[in-house]
Parts: C-alpha cells; structure tokens; sequence
C-alpha cells in the first residue's frame, strides 16, 4: 500500500514531506503535490513531516477524499483517465482529467503556496484542485 496526499494539500503545497522521502516519489503540480503510488516504499517518513495532514496511508484514506487515491495516479503518470471513474471528481475537474499530463516529480523542498497559511484551515479544496503540472 502506498501513502495518498488529499485535500489538505490543495493550495498549500508545503514540501517538508519532499524533503524525507527516500524514493523521491513526490510529484509537483501546479497548487497540490502528488505521491506515486508505484514508487512509494510505505515507509511513512512523510506523513508525520506534513503540516496540514493532508498524506495518508492508502487504507486510512478518509472516504470524502477517496477520489484522491485516482488523482495521486493520474497526475504521477500511473494511470489514464479513461482507466479511472470519474464520475465522482467535480465537474471540471473530470473535464480536465482527459488532457492531463504527469507532473514533474520534485525531490527538494521548496516554499509553499502565499497563502498556504490561510488555506490550510480550509476545507473541501477538491474544486480548485489543479490538473496542471509545475511550479
């Protein structure tokens, strides 16, 4: 089983998790990072180090973030939208989920989001969830 990075992630993007990880399985996007659930060793370094509690254990994954699991493959190259159902993901989200392209990974910290602060006490981010790759 592989570690999932959720909701508490979008638009923050802290990276303290980045800088633990052993296999350098996380990957950037453009206001949430991802894990690649086939690079992930589970060795767990990276959930304690995150400080809005947004990575879980795939078996702990809360049920309203579910669609998270298919996003973290998706966005790291693992899966194609068409292998998913997107049935659940707010609507342009699943729009943009055909012509998404993998992140690129990243393997050092960097600063958060501006506002990472503010947005770390919000809640239900998935509709600004970004697709897009990068910085």
């Amino acid at each position: 089983m592989a570690y999932v990075v959720a909701d508490p992630c979008v638009k923050c993007k802290y990276t303290d998790c980045v800088a633990v990880c052993p296999v350098d399985c996380f990957y950037e996007g453009k206001n949430s990072i991802a894990i690649n659930p086939d690079e992930c060793i589970d060795c767990g370094a990276c959930e304690p180090e995150c400080p809005t509690t947004a990575i879980f254990e795939e078996s702990e994954l809360p049920a309203k973030w579910a669609i998270y699991k298919d996003i973290n493959a998706l966005v790291t190259g693992i899966k194609k939208a068409e292998e998913l159902d997107t049935s659940k993901w707010p609507a342009a989200l699943a729009a943009s989920a055909a012509s998404a392209e993998p992140w690129p990974n990243i393997t050092e910290q960097k600063k958060p989001l501006p506002d990472a602060d503010a947005e770390a006490k919000a809640d239900n981010k998935i509709a600004a969830l970004s697709l897009d790759g990068g910085a």
